[in-house]
């Protein structure tokens, strides 16, 4: 049976059966918060930093995984209230103050609101928030993509309504084949409209128009290679987020800097400029080591090409009268 991209998309990451409830996101690649060895720390550094300059006491981690990142926060911030959210329940071993089960995709816990005083990461969750996915026929027409389970695609419904114009207003110049990301934004929305103080901070890799690929960018992991998209289960899915429609649509009392993850992790952390003091080898070598790990993770966080061009959207809100 073939149904829209979107349904079968969630339905193979979080249905009863889905990807990400049987399997750890860690075994199959590698992100900035895990996988990068040191990659967690720095990151952990830059979003602790990040919090206590915007007077938030507060972290979510949404999309968390296994609370890998909040592992090291709670070694680097004690001080922090840390709260995780997922689709799957809290790992025993994990030491947070609260955690969170979330529907997957777009879906946010309930309990999610009237967020004071709070950093909310969302590290690599918009990608993996399901599109609807469209093509055009011999005829020029947009046509929302159908798909069976074992990844056999055909034309359904012709495309009509908000998504339409979506295409319309973001997809590239001779594009034949489009994710509309319609939802990636309304998630967006729905997050930042949960925040009454503090800071939002989407995190993930992204084009803006005029570099999006003609033909799509949904595809597939598992055990740490890239694999063709089949919505059975068995593969993370994801497409990249379009940063210039996310950006195009946010309340007047949010202020939003977007950034390369590059720039980010610079202003936040500093640049390296000189090297570790080899002296240091001497008279505190464990230190020593420890600052080559973390220059080795910086510069791998911040790469260009690679993870130094994630970017990263960071958005303020101050609501105190409502």
């Amino acid at each position: 049976m073939h149904i829209p991209w979107d349904e079968a998309w969630h339905e193979a990451l979080y249905g009863a059966e889905g990807f990400y409830r049987r399997t750890a996101p860690a075994d199959h690649f590698a992100t900035s918060a895990q996988g990068i060895p040191g990659g967690g720390r720095v990151l952990a550094r830059a979003i602790a930093k990040l919090a206590r300059s915007r007077h938030c006491t507060r972290v979510v981690d949404l999309g968390c995984g296994r609370g890998e990142l909040l592992r090291h926060l709670r070694e680097l911030a004690p001080e922090l209230h840390l709260t995780g959210v997922d689709i799957v329940p809290r790992p025993a071993d994990l030491d947070v103050d609260a955690w969170l089960v979330s529907p997957g995709g777009a879906g946010l816990p309930e309990e999610l609101v009237d967020l004071r005083a709070t950093l909310v990461l969302a590290h690599e969750w918009l990608d993996v928030v399901p599109t609807p996915i469209v093509e055009t026929d011999d005829n020029g027409v947009w046509r929302v993509v159908t798909v069976a389970r074992d990844g056999t695609e055909e034309h359904g419904r012709w495309l009509t309504g908000p998504d339409l114009h979506w295409v319309k207003s973001f997809a590239p110049r001779g594009a034949k084949r489009v994710e509309v990301g319609r939802t990636r934004d309304l998630a967006w929305l729905d997050l930042l409209d949960r925040v009454r103080t503090g800071v939002v901070v989407v995190v993930d890799y992204g084009n803006m128009r005029g570099t999006r690929p003609a033909h799509g960018t949904l595809t597939g992991y598992r055990d740490g290679r890239q694999v063709d998209p089949v919505p059975d289960g068995t593969c993370d899915l994801t497409a990249h987020v379009a940063f210039d429609s996310l950006m195009s649509d946010y309340p007047d009392d949010v202020t939003v800097d977007m950034m390369a993850q590059r720039d980010w992790l610079f202003t936040l952390l500093g640049e390296p400029t000189s090297p570790v003091p080899h002296e240091l080898a001497t008279t505190r070598p464990t230190a020593y080591l420890e600052a080559l790990s973390q220059r080795a993770a910086l510069n791998a966080l911040t790469a260009w090409p690679g993870l130094g061009e994630f970017r990263w959207a960071v958005a303020h809100i101050a609501r105190l009268g409502r």
